[in-house]
């Protein structure tokens, strides 16, 4: 049986002929001869190894096969002819679902919120979050299971592709209470206090600890890994150590007096939070614009 598919041309005549049931009337609707369309008929029912006409001198008919393919020919066509009233853009973009990762703070503080936005941006998208880590996020989208995210995690995969969306700064911040009682004036008073961080493989207080191209690594009288960054700030706030954190993400807490910044002069080095996505998606360049929307909305 033949593998090939039928041009949409040959499609065209056959249905012309089909409604018509006469060569020559089909013919001048589709601008050809009456031979070149019985050869286009020949060559649609060599393909499809099926005659479509009963013909004599006196009268065409459809045959079984005919009458099968007359209304998937009809579809086809309609079809096509959608296909180049999208690509035109006569339709408006067509209807999108998205799955966008990201982390549990950020997600609640800053996308959550902007998600009315960008649906009244992208009217034919509907977004749907999901929360996990760094790694998570980025394994999540190689194996398709969500569609983008953001992160500040960086990315090594060659198959993944980043969009800048913003700045992510950091600041050395211990509880207002905890410094009034044990101050912290040069690296050294570190030795009194705990490093709150998320983990031992990648610490928010390299930010600190690299900050200046020379690595700062002061002595803390312990450790103690939380895994997720607000669960961090709530220690910190607690009282029950210090910890390098995002500065969008406590920025209130400083302006209400709740923490105060560490040797302030240190200012630890910056990252970015990325729109992560995988370079092979069609769909790259709704990702660069849903970037740029993104960047419109000011961290929080």
């Amino acid at each position: 049986m033949s593998t090939l598919l039928p041009d949409l041309e040959s499609l065209r005549c056959f249905v012309e002929a089909a409604e018509t049931l006469n060569f020559r009337a089909a013919a001048g609707r589709v601008g050809l001869t009456p031979a070149a369309l019985g050869r286009r008929i020949q060559l649609l029912e060599d393909q499809l190894e099926v005659v479509l006409f009963e013909r004599t001198t006196r009268r065409v008919e459809l045959t079984e096969a005919g009458l099968s393919l007359l209304p998937r020919a009809l579809e086809t066509l309609q079809q096509a002819e959608g296909c180049a009233r999208a690509a035109r853009g006569e339709l408006g973009p067509a209807p999108m679902e998205i799955t966008l990762g990201t982390r549990h703070e950020l997600g609640l503080s800053w996308i959550r919120p902007m998600v009315a936005d960008l649906e009244t941006h992208f009217p034919h998208v509907l977004f749907h979050l999901y929360f996990g880590s760094g790694e998570d996020l980025a394994l999540r989208i190689i194996s398709q299971e969500i569609d983008c995210a953001v992160s500040s995690q960086r990315i090594i995969e060659p198959q993944l592709d980043t969009v800048q969306v913003h700045r992510e700064d950091y600041r050395l911040v211990g509880a207002r209470t905890l410094l009034e009682a044990d101050p912290v004036e040069g690296v050294n008073d570190l030795a009194r206090q705990v490093l709150i961080d998320v983990d031992k493989g990648v610490p928010l207080f390299r930010y600190w600890a690299e900050a200046g191209g020379a690595a700062l690594v002061p002595h803390f009288a312990g450790h103690r890994w939380l895994g997720t960054i607000e669960a961090i700030r709530s220690m910190v706030l607690e009282g029950q150590g210090v910890a390098v954190l995002p500065l969008y993400l406590v920025q209130s807490d400083l302006k209400e007096g709740r923490l105060d910044v560490i040797l302030p002069n240190h200012v630890p080095d910056h990252d970015f939070f990325r729109l992560i996505f995988r370079r092979s998606d069609p769909r790259v360049a709704f990702f660069r614009g849903l970037a740029a929307r993104m960047q419109q909305h000011p961290l929080q």
